[in-house]
């Protein structure tokens, strides 16, 4: 089983001390959010994941990490400033405001671009009196400078992806790695969108961080298939950490919602509203083919029909230069582009079951895959008034914390300690008891059986380490 809603993991990421509301004690603010101990924990294992599979276990992708404010000229020349929006719209009786796409459906857009939408009742009130859809950007705002309030060139933004970093270090990564195409350039990063109704926990967030890849490839290249591929990878990879194959599926984005940049997005949906009988799917990844839009239009050559310049500012030209073929060229490039915190989400929602044990309570057991699991294995003494069986289970927990995340816990009886590990999902409890003052060993309890096993001290590590390979 999965996590029943959204809200059953909100109470247990507070409890447990995965994720807590931000600035809660002085009101909070919408729609911030602060990971705790084992949140942070469980974030670095899925970029550390990400990172080992994107750019360690590939031959063809370089890592970067690019600055979050950029130059505004950026957000010209990217199209960001003038098309990066959300549409609008209020109700007029009960004054809420919505995204229209998320109360209303896409027919068709007018002859300057403006969409219209198709809306179905308010569903905070019922009405449908709702006022004119407008634009809204959604890139935050921010001032640089000691005089920036005077100054209107002070004004900057905080970037709303990743992608663009890439784009303009292009050339760059390409003359200092000496790669040539196809190649990718991976980046894990903070973006920031002024959204307009956030809401549904980590789910969609103002401030949020991304895992993305922009991978490099010719102009002719079967741009589709390399979609199709990357589709497959991430599927693969998803699932890898856990994630069941049931709860993804695909959307093909219809051509009226495409970005200005995408000439073909798949986006990769999870099932984050199981009791929803409509709509129970959201966005967890997109894997867009961005044509060749970002390097021509950060480039100093390209012309318009009237031979002018399309950029008046770059100082650089990203084209490529083919030695084998003779040629250069703009290249095409497929985005694959991943949340990490709905990627936390997911794995929290699929990893959440409930186990009933011989007196018949209901236990809650987060069978995090082992790689994703915050702590690997807890040190638990049977008696914390014994020195010399705290002594042990400490020794212990210091020989283990070179190998795997351990910790050390005598805060409660033995069945409420195993019954917290289970709840943050700790694949494996170390128990040390008055017989193994005597026979040096431990009982080792496994998290998703609830089984005990008996094992020599001295061959504690070795047996955890195999628990944790890979096709254990």
């Amino acid at each position: 089983m999965s996590a029943p809603s959204i809200e059953t993991i909100v109470s247990l990421a507070k409890r447990r001390g995965f994720v807590y509301p931000s600035s809660e004690i002085y009101g909070g603010l919408g729609s911030a959010w602060d990971y705790g101990p084992l949140g942070v924990e469980l974030v670095n294992n899925v970029k550390q994941a990400w990172w080992r599979w994107m750019v360690y276990e590939r031959d063809d992708i370089e890592g970067l990490d690019s600055s979050i404010i950029l130059n505004p000229l950026v957000w010209k020349y990217s199209g960001h400033e003038a098309t990066f929006n959300d549409w609008l719209v209020d109700c007029r009786k009960c004054k809420s405001r919505f995204r229209a796409d998320k109360v209303g459906n896409l027919v068709s857009e007018t002859d300057d671009g403006k969409p219209v939408f198709l809306l179905n009742d308010c569903p905070s009130c019922g009405a449908h009196d709702w006022t004119d859809v407008r634009a809204f950007n959604t890139m935050l705002q921010t001032r640089l400078g000691a005089v920036a309030d005077d100054d209107p060139s002070a004004l900057a933004y905080l970037r709303p992806e990743t992608a663009q970093g890439i784009f303009i270090n292009f050339v760059n990564v390409l003359t200092s790695s000496r790669r040539k195409i196809p190649f990718g350039i991976a980046q894990i990063g903070k973006s920031f969108r002024n959204e307009v109704t956030p809401g549904n926990f980590i789910l969609r967030t103002r401030e949020f961080e991304q895992m993305e890849m922009e991978y490099f490839v010719r102009p002719d290249d079967e741009h589709s298939k390399l979609v199709d591929y990357w589709v497959e990878q991430y599927l693969g990879w998803f699932t890898s950490l856990g994630i069941s194959r049931d709860n993804l599926s695909l959307y093909e984005v219809p051509p009226a919602e495409l970005a200005h940049y995408s000439k073909r997005t798949v986006d990769l949906m999870y099932r984050y509203f199981p009791e929803r009988e409509e709509k129970p799917w959201e966005e967890l990844m997109g894997i867009a083919w961005r044509t060749d839009f970002d390097l021509k239009t950060h480039s100093k050559k390209p012309e318009d029909a009237e031979g002018k310049r399309v950029n008046a500012d770059s100082t650089e030209d990203l084209s490529y230069f083919d030695e084998a073929a003779k040629e250069r060229f703009y290249p095409h490039v497929i985005e694959p582009a991943a949340g990490v915190n709905r990627t936390v989400l997911a794995l929290l929602m699929d990893a959440y079951t409930e186990k009933t044990n011989d007196k018949g309570e209901t236990r809650v057991i987060l069978k995090l895959h082992h790689s994703m699991a915050p702590i690997k294995v807890a040190v638990l003494p049977l008696a914390k008034n014994k020195p010399e069986i705290v002594g042990m289970a400490k020794a212990i927990k210091r020989s283990l914390q070179p190998i795997v995340r351990a910790v050390y816990d005598d805060t409660g009886g033995i069945g409420k300690l195993y019954a917290r590990q289970d709840e943050i999902g700790t694949p494996f409890c170390v128990t040390i008891d008055h017989q193994s003052l005597e026979d040096e060993a431990v009982t080792v309890r496994d998290r998703d059986t609830w089984e005990q096993e008996r094992i020599k001290v001295a061959d504690l590590p070795t047996y955890l380490l195999q628990k944790f390979s890979p096709g254990a």
